[in-house]
């Protein structure tokens, strides 16, 4: 993974996060949940 995917990676994980902060929707579990599973595929193809 170069830098510039991390990056674009990371800041639409804090967007999303800041987001979910502001309309109030609780999606913050949920968020987390799917970047685990994002995390276990990548890992399973590395």
């Amino acid at each position: 993974m170069t830098d510039r995917i991390a990056f674009g990676l990371g800041s639409i994980v804090v967007v999303a996060l800041g987001a979910d902060m502001i309309l109030g929707t609780g999606a913050v579990l949920f968020l987390l949940r799917r970047l685990d599973s994002l995390v276990e595929f990548l890992a399973f193809w590395r």
